[in-house]
């Protein structure tokens, strides 16, 4: 660990920033992680909780619903009360579509700064090695006869090192923020799943 620190310390300050970028992003696939967790669950609890509601027993549905914590849960708790206690379901359809947006923005929220950092990091690599192989052709330049293989090859290393570093700090962003968005159209799919079935088959409102 240590030589790999010492290492990527010669790649100058944009391997630091780059190291940075790298703890905020990590920072912040943990904390999505810990968000998303649960947004899939309770989907027998859903379940049942339609077949108590269409069976006729709307209060055993909406303890049923209590129960959860989930994206979903809540959205088809809030659509069993509205219809109990009878709103105009074109109120009712306009609150659950806003009530579903919220909740979609909510689990959204941060995911694109790890897919700015996916897409910037490789940019800030390829930086620091245009800047590094600059620098090592000038102190070519300024050696004039006492030029050798070994000193072009020692820059042209420590300016790669960046490129290395942001290619490390973007992989696991993208690969974090393509399974976050996939979490999150999955939970999506499960409000629609849960929401739509019971409003396909309530009566129509006024």
């Amino acid at each position: 660990m240590g030589g790999l620190l010492a290492t990527l310390s010669q790649g100058g300050p944009i391997v630091a920033l780059l190291a940075l970028i790298s703890l905020g992003s990590l920072g912040l696939i943990g904390a999505k992680a810990a968000q998303l967790r649960g947004v899939l669950g309770g989907r027998e609890r859903r379940a049942a909780a339609l077949e108590l509601w269409h069976s006729g027993d709307r209060h055993a549905a909406l303890r049923e619903t209590e129960a959860g914590d989930s994206p979903a849960d809540r959205l088809l708790r809030e659509a069993m009360a509205g219809l109990k206690e009878g709103q105009p379901r074109a109120a009712l359809d306009a609150r659950l579509e806003w009530r579903g947006n919220a909740e979609m923005a909510r689990m959204y929220r941060h995911i694109r700064l790890l897919e700015l950092t996916a897409m910037i990091s490789p940019l800030l690599g390829l930086l620091g090695t245009v800047l590094g192989m600059i620098r090592a052709f000038q102190d070519l330049a300024m050696a004039e006869g006492a030029a050798n293989a070994a000193m072009l090859a020692d820059g042209i290393w420590q300016a790669l090192l960046t490129t290395a570093a942001g290619l490390l700090v973007a992989i696991p962003a993208a690969v974090a923020a393509a399974l976050l968005n996939a979490r999150v159209e999955r939970a999506g799919e499960e409000i629609e799943a849960a929401v739509g079935r019971l409003m396909a088959e309530a009566p129509p409102g006024r």
